[in-house]
């Protein structure tokens, strides 16, 4: 890992880029960036982020920090932005946030979709396929799957460890960010009408969930 981050160092996002304190905005500009991933052999597997998800947990009920609750899963929610929140949905899915903002503002991001880049091959394996297709990397349990994401991930600081971002330059147009509700969060009331699920809507990534 240390030699990739040696060729690639002023790519990878800085800590200073999780602590702004608007998730709304964070969760639209994580669109276009790269999540990569390393496992114990080196390997490198990365996709584009193309579908994102903002969750407040100082006023949204969709949070699991609704209302600043803290427990033993979402005490990381308060860390300060930077680091992973990974969670297990329904007894079988990994889910991977990205927690932002300043501590004790809890904060966070789900990767819903990305669009595989680099270890191709060996995304296909982890998601067993021969091919490329929107189910390789469209859905927030893929995500984690694809990129090997686990439990243990739980917690890790995004700019010094096995998981990171970069930014290579790339931008999605603001004509092509589709704003529309978040997945399976009913409920939350009328903060699942809350437009703060954010797609790169001509991206064939992005998950099937209307």
């Amino acid at each position: 890992m240390a030699v990739h981050k040696a060729k690639t160092r002023s790519l990878i996002l800085p800590k200073t880029y999780y602590l702004n304190d608007d998730v709304v905005s964070i969760a639209r500009d994580l669109l276009g960036k790269i999540l990569v991933t390393q496992n114990k052999s080196g390997e490198i597997t990365s996709g584009r982020i193309v579908e994102t998800e903002a969750y407040d947990g100082t006023c949204d009920r969709a949070s699991h920090a609704w209302l600043n609750k803290r427990t033993d899963r979402t005490e990381i929610m308060f860390a300060e932005g930077g680091f992973a929140y990974v969670y297990l949905c329904y007894g079988i899915h990994n889910l991977f946030n990205i927690i932002t903002g300043p501590e004790n503002i809890p904060h966070a991001v789900l990767i819903r979709a990305i669009e595989p880049l680099t270890g191709v091959d060996i995304i296909l394996e982890r998601r067993g396929q021969k091919k490329l297709q929107r189910s390789t990397g469209g859905g927030p349990g893929i995500v984690s799957k694809a990129l090997g994401i686990t439990l243990n991930d739980n917690k890790l600081p995004l700019y010094d460890s096995h998981i990171w971002l970069e930014d290579d330059g790339y931008k999605i147009q603001s004509s092509e960010i589709l704003a529309s509700p978040r997945v399976g969060v009913d409920y939350a009331g009328e903060d699942a009408l809350l437009p703060w699920r954010f797609r790169n809507k001509s991206n064939p990534f992005t998950s099937l969930a209307k």
